[in-house]
């Protein structure tokens, strides 16, 4: 459940908090006062988007906060696996908004927006203002549909997705063989003579690498030679070389240490000093007189190279991707060589797969149609309860035998809400109002299914009015009874059923216009009642309408087991 929000820096908001309660939420106020931007709030706390629009423009950083009290065993596994405690059964969730850049959080824990949307899923359902409208297109239908038997249709549809990615991938194989065979032979000469090729360099791992090391170093032989040259002259050359003057050295040193016994530390360095020197020397020498090659080393090195380079040019840049790429032309001259063997095969495979496929797809229809059957007696009760008189509800499914990654399946919401008419697509002949009033019994049922605590409706009450208004508001009332409901309106039917009432602002605040909420109590919540039943001037029979409208929705609540605030 919803306990408490907190918004701060967003579009009209300069800063707010609410705490929410059990049952029945109901949020009222004037046009423009800013009661969107509230649900607004909520969904970017959650992880939705997050309109450039609702940014302040001071450019200070905008903040949401949530605070849920949590007990579903599913969700408290899943913030175990994220290593998130729970502490005392709440759960915060806050995203903080920089410009472009946004942080999220769960009990204090930073996590992606990904994670943030995952475990919202868990807490909370939001009916956007127009999400009725969605119901025009037949494939939300589907997703409905499939919502609902979510439980036991997952695996299935998993398995006929990866089927279908199966015969997807065998039918484009089967079609790159209808080629002719003039072009598979012009093919198979290219493929002969590329694999002749790579394999007639008998390549070897990492030889590259060596031989264009080899190769510097016989282009830049000479000046290796004269730098060695010189190195050898300075360190042991017969003139002021470092050998004979450390040699010199040791020489002089070694005529004192007769007079000085501290002087022998200095003397063994020396030594050692001279010794590495001499050592240093002779190798060098060794060296440089291995350091020659023959021309023809050179030729064969340069001539070696210059193949390697120009398969790397035409096969790929490094040796083990041209090793790959034989691999692959390798494969595809088997095919070419046994082409009818590898058509007959391949054909087999895509029958074998579009057999499963269509089991699959078959298995799936029947798990629809259970499904159909079950949502469309619940939805039939719910509609009757949001005052469709002798309303008809069927989801028809139909089996197109065209199969898709999801099915063969066209679903579609099917209604008559007059006696005597023929059932007909819900897109085709619902109205606005009629279109809320099935999105709100949708809710309802999956809510149920789903055990979601919190729902959010922002306006359901779009195109409806009088007894219609009165029916949905007791059906908000009883969806209150076994879970918390938080509803934007512009009704006072709906307002009057209110569990808490919160009253949203628009103030002018130090030069500013700026949004405010704050809880309705007592005679506060029949005044806001008289400001939605009345127009410019609120009279003392409308204060009256709201009253008995109060009473009413009193009267209604002590009858069906639940009291309003």
């Amino acid at each position: 459940m919803l306990l408490h929000l907190h918004v701060k820096n967003l579009a009209l908001i300069r800063e707010t908090e609410i705490d929410f309660s059990e049952g029945l939420n109901i949020l009222t106020g004037e046009t423009g006062a800013g009661k969107s931007i509230l649900i607004g709030s909520m969904t970017m706390a959650l992880g939705g988007k997050v309109p450039r629009e609702m940014l302040r423009e001071e450019g200070e950083p905008a903040l949401v906060e949530l605070v849920f009290s949590v007990d579903h065993p599913g969700l408290l596994r899943k913030l175990e696996e994220l290593d998130i405690p729970a502490d005392d059964g709440e759960l915060v969730l806050s995203r903080k908004i920089t410009g472009s850049r946004s942080i999220c959080r769960l009990n204090g824990e930073t996590v992606s927006t990904s994670v943030l949307k995952e475990v919202s899923s868990w807490l909370i359902d939001i009916h956007g203002q127009h999400e009725h409208q969605s119901l025009l297109n037949k494939k939300k239908h589907l997703e409905i549909l499939d919502a609902y038997a979510h439980e036991e249709l997952l695996s299935v549809l998993q398995e006929l997705s990866e089927c279908f990615g199966v015969c997807q991938k065998l039918n484009r194989e089967l079609e790159q063989t209808l080629g002719d065979a003039g072009t598979r032979a012009r093919e198979q000469s290219l493929l002969e003579f590329e694999i002749q090729e790579i394999e007639e360099a008998e390549l070897k791992d990492g030889e590259d690498e060596l031989l264009e090391q080899s190769y510097r170093r016989m282009v830049n032989s000479r000046k290796i030679l004269e730098a060695l040259n010189m190195v050898q002259s300075l360190c042991g050359g017969e003139e002021m070389s470092a050998s004979e003057q450390t040699g010199r050295a040791c020489r002089e040193l070694s005529q004192i240490l007769q007079y000085d016994e501290g002087l022998g530390n200095f003397n063994d360095q020396l030594q050692e000093i001279d010794s590495s020197l001499q050592d240093f020397v002779r190798e060098l020498s060794d060296y440089m007189e291995g350091f020659e090659f023959s021309g023809q080393e050179f030729q064969d090195t340069e001539e070696r190279l210059n193949l390697i380079n120009r398969l790397k040019a035409k096969y790929g840049p490094s040796i083990a991707e041209i090793r790959t790429y034989l691999e692959e032309k390798q494969k595809r001259l088997s095919i070419l060589a046994n082409f009818e063997q590898y058509r007959k095969k391949l054909q087999e495979e895509y029958e074998k797969a579009s057999k499963k496929l269509e089991e699959y797809c078959r298995k799936a229809h029947g798990i629809r149609v259970k499904a159909a059957e079950k949502l469309t007696v619940l939805m039939q009760e719910q509609l009757g309860e949001l005052n469709f008189l002798d309303v008809k509800f069927e989801i028809s499914v139909k089996d197109t035998g065209i199969p898709s990654a999801n099915g063969f399946d066209d679903v579609e919401f099917m209604i008559s809400t007059n006696p005597g008419e023929p059932m007909k697509p819900l897109g085709k002949i619902a109205s606005g109002g009629e279109l809320s009033r099935v999105m709100l019994a949708i809710k309802t049922v999956m809510a149920d299914q789903d055990e979601i605590d919190t729902v959010i409706f922002d306006e359901i009450d779009t195109g409806i009015s009088g007894r219609t208004a009165q029916k949905v508001s007791e059906k908000l009332a009883l969806i209150g009874r076994s879970r918390q409901v938080i509803c934007i309106t512009h009704l006072a039917q709906l307002a009057s059923m209110a569990d808490s009432h919160y009253c949203i602002e628009k103030q002018a605040h130090d030069g500013s216009t700026q949004t405010r909420i704050r809880r309705l109590s007592g005679e506060e919540i029949t005044e806001e009642l008289a400001r939605i039943l009345g127009g410019a001037r609120i009279t003392d029979a409308v204060r009256w309408n709201a009253m008995e409208m109060r009473r009413l929705a009193l009267e209604f609540k002590k009858k069906t087991g639940k009291t309003c605030q």
